[in-house]
């Protein structure tokens, strides 16, 4: 039976970048590697919050992105 395996994690945060000419919102993005495989929603939301308000740009969301390989 295979299983998965925890390789990593990323935090994702979306930033508000403008408009383009053509009236297309610009989503701008910066990632967080290390995350760990424990961290609780809440607490990703919270780090990954504060740390998208050093930006110039709007917050607009965050996501977590794992990679995990399938093992036999």
């Amino acid at each position: 039976m295979a299983t998965f395996e925890f390789r990593n994690a990323v935090g994702k945060v979306y930033f508000d970048g403008g408009m383009t000419e053509d009236g297309k919102m610009i989503k701008k993005s910066k990632s967080y590697r290390n995350i760990s495989e424990g961290a609780t929603a809440d607490d990703l939301h919270k780090a990954l919050s504060q740390l998208a308000q050093l930006s110039e740009y709007p917050f607009i969301g965050a996501e977590r992105v794992d990679t995990v390989d399938i093992m036999n």
